[in-house]
């Protein structure tokens, strides 16, 4: 059976077989014993992506993975755009150039002559819907001002949005795209932070899954 530990464009986690390209952690917010979630899903501000594979170290999923104590609990994204979407951000141990490419980006949108890994992740912690943020509503007139990557919902549907077209989503991968015509009228939240957002416009390239080049 899958463990609690596939996350959703929204931040929610899941149990679903599908685990993605991506890793990640929220900190502590698992019990090692039962592989189970605690009832909080998050533990710190510092919400990160990493990759699967790195330096032939295996872990466990949700168990102790360190001595005498629980590890971090491993959470796994579709792509990078999903986990963007979710609240997170690179990782400066196992993806250190993109970590420093994104934090670069985010100190010259915002005027920030050092930024720092703390500030972003504060700004972060506000804007997220997972922990407490309230996404901004925006109109089908207004996604092709989106930056590709920025993730989109249409009640518990959400749509990547890529080269003009939306791309809906789902732990296996996405659909066809559409052109932005078809969500025409309907009521949609910018799920994607709004720091996130601005990192993307000023060029910062996501991972995307291989389904959305077919």
């Amino acid at each position: 059976m899958p463990l609690q530990n596939r996350v959703d464009p929204f931040g929610a986690i899941h149990a679903v077989p599908e685990r993605g390209l991506f890793t990640g952690n929220r900190g502590i917010i698992h019990d090692p014993e039962t592989k189970t979630l605690l009832r909080k899903r998050w533990a710190l501000p510092a919400w990160i992506i990493c990759v699967c594979q790195f330096r032939g170290v295996g872990r466990e999923p949700m168990g102790r993975n360190r001595p005498g104590g629980k590890g971090w609990t491993e959470l796994f994204f579709l792509d990078e755009v999903t986990a963007l979407a979710a609240g997170h951000r690179p990782c400066f141990y196992c993806r250190r150039d993109q970590a420093r490419d994104f934090v670069r980006r985010f100190g010259k949108v915002f005027g920030i002559a050092e930024p720092r890994a703390p500030m972003l992740d504060k700004r972060l912690h506000k804007e997220r819907l997972a922990s407490g943020g309230r996404p901004p509503t925006v109109s089908s007139d207004e996604l092709a001002g989106l930056p590709d990557g920025a993730v989109v919902a249409e009640g518990e549907t959400a749509y990547a949005l890529r080269a003009g077209k939306a791309l809906e989503w789902s732990f296996a991968g996405y659909a066809e795209p559409f052109l932005f015509n078809r969500l025409a009228g309907r009521s949609l939240r910018l799920l994607t932070p709004a720091t996130s957002v601005s990192v993307l416009r000023h060029g910062y390239a996501p991972v995307w899954h291989a389904s959305a080049d077919t």
